[in-house]
């Protein structure tokens, strides 16, 4: 039988783009997109070859991280029965962890490669976040100890959600960092911290039960609540500093996402930990993406 002829074929691909988790993309695109407008505004250049193939490799890299997660978390039983958020391929029996982290590998590789020429462009320090990304890539979720288990899995995504990732993107342009790229990286990684935040308040009970350490189960409710009012509140903050640096842009247009970050807010601190919050985390999550790009658009105006 042909592969065109094989009924199986598109079911396993939706299998594999559902184990992907297409809807946490835009965290990987976000930040490169942010850090070459600001690469044009504040430094007057962009390599568009090296933005793509950041974006690329991001986008590997981003991948890799939820394939890992889905295995990892399957191997320690994080993924049971009680599990309130969508259904993992490996914990469903949709796809075998070892099959599952070959692909992460594989991720992991076309990451690398692109990383290669990025290597070319942007020298060591590329270099340096380079292995530093795919390593903790990998580590999020498996190792001897899984940074998800613990309490620090936003600063993880703070740095390479957002400092790196932004910082990594204006140095492949200019050469250099500025304070202007680092406020934008800090602010889009406070967003990805308060994704990570909502998955975690959701999942706290499920957690607790594997021996998981998280913020939100550290914190408890009502702080987990106010630390994800802070992540969302705090990239606002961070945009009044930014407009001071630079009054000559309309970064003010970043202030548009702020009706949706409160809602958000709102939200959470409505509802108990449930299935409901799954909604909370794809808003958050788009948050970030409305004012990535209100903030591009605003550096660039």
């Amino acid at each position: 039988m042909s592969v065109s002829q094989n009924p199986d074929l598109p079911f396993r691909l939706g299998v594999w783009i559902v184990a992907a988790r297409p809807r946490t993309l835009s965290m990987a695109l976000a930040p490169v997109f942010v850090g070459a407008c600001f690469a044009h505004a504040f430094a007057g250049r962009v390599n568009l070859a090296a933005m793509f193939v950041a974006a690329l490799s991001a986008i590997c890299i981003q991948i890799a991280t939820n394939l890992f997660n889905d295995a990892g978390d399957f191997e320690r039983g994080g993924d049971g029965p009680d599990r309130l958020g969508p259904k993992r391929a490996a914990a469903s029996g949709l796809l075998a962890p070892r099959e599952i982290k070959r692909a992460a590998f594989g991720c992991f590789a076309l990451a690398a490669l692109g990383g290669l020429y990025l290597a070319i462009v942007g020298g060591w320090p590329i270099v340096t976040l380079g292995a530093l990304s795919l390593l903790s890539g990998w580590a999020y979720a498996c190792g001897p100890a899984p940074i998800s288990y613990t309490p620090l899995g936003e600063l993880f995504v703070i740095a390479f959600f957002g400092l790196g990732a932004v910082g990594g993107t204006y140095w492949l342009a200019a050469g250099a960092l500025a304070p202007e790229p680092m406020l934008a990286g800090l602010s889009l990684g406070l967003f990805a911290a308060a994704v990570l935040m909502v998955n975690n308040f959701r999942d706290a009970a499920a957690d607790a039960r594997v021996g998981r350490r998280t913020l939100a189960i550290v914190a408890g409710p009502a702080a987990a609540r106010s630390l994800f009012a802070a992540m969302m509140a705090g990239p606002f903050i961070l945009l009044g500093a930014l407009i001071a640096l630079a009054p000559q842009r309309a970064l003010w247009l970043g202030f548009g996402a702020l009706p949706m970050a409160l809602a958000q807010v709102k939200r959470l601190y409505a509802m108990p930990p449930g299935p409901a919050l799954n909604a909370v985390l794809a808003r958050t999550a788009q948050t970030q993406a409305l004012f990535a790009f209100l903030l591009g658009l605003g550096a660039l105006a």
